[in-house]
């Protein structure tokens, strides 16, 4: 496999072809729950789904709870 071909969208849209609802929540939960970095895009990819087929009152919806638990401050990173 030549790394600068891969395409991180489509492997993990094939890792999570066929999964159900319940296989869905686990992976978010687990992810979520390992605290783990390396977590992050498949987190966005599946937040991007979400996203693509929401509504614009939905879309609207997840914006302000983002907005509202997002720190006034944060520690800068290192």
């Amino acid at each position: 496999m030549n790394i600068a071909s891969l395409n991180l969208r489509q492997a993990i849209m094939y890792k999570m072809q066929g999964s159900d609802s319940g296989a869905v929540e686990e992976t978010i939960s687990d992810a979520i729950a390992s605290g783990q970095e390396k977590t992050l895009p498949g987190l966005g990819v599946l937040f991007e789904v979400l996203w693509q087929n929401s509504d614009a009152s939905s879309r609207q919806e997840m914006v302000k709870t983002i907005a509202s638990h997002l720190p006034a401050q944060a520690e800068k990173p290192i």
